[in-house]
């Protein structure tokens, strides 16, 4: 996991309310900006933060964890009072890299930066974007349209 997800990752013992008031100010949004952008009501945004909601429906979730650029599962896990447990990073070669299938094993071993075959270093976010690859199943980033794989 790299420091930009370590610190996107909720903290033992962090309540729901200040998890999202944590990561709305490092992203520097506003409340109206989360609110606007995760499809809330600007009040529903004012009391997740004050700690007066504490559980999520699917579509509050989707729309906060699309806003605040983190996984459904952190929104899921905080909610539900449970650890995070750290993700695997999808990283790939994007020459060598066959679009539609896995990643060679080798490169997705966490001390592994180029591949073994060609040398070059491994992606593991979008080029365009900089989200993260949760899936290599599609050939395209699912945030902006950007190809995985250079042509």
């Amino acid at each position: 996991m790299n420091t930009l997800e370590a610190s996107h990752a909720p903290a033992p013992q962090e309540s729901l309310a200040q998890y999202i008031r944590r990561i709305r100010t490092t992203l520097g949004l506003s409340q109206r900006d989360l609110a606007e952008r995760a499809g809330l009501h600007l009040q529903s945004v004012g009391k997740l933060e004050r700690g007066k909601t504490a559980k999520l429906n699917r579509k509050t979730q989707s729309g906060l964890a699309q806003a605040l650029q983190l996984p459904v599962e952190y929104l899921e896990a905080i909610s539900r009072g449970l650890a995070v447990a750290p993700a695997a990073v999808i990283k790939f070669c994007p020459y060598c890299w066959i679009p539609g299938t896995s990643p060679e094993p080798i490169w997705t071993h966490p001390r592994a930066k180029h591949c073994f075959l060609c040398g070059t270093a491994l992606c593991s976010r979008c080029s365009q974007c900089q989200s993260s690859i949760l899936s290599l199943s599609h050939r395209f980033c699912p945030y902006c349209g950007k190809a995985y794989k250079p042509s």
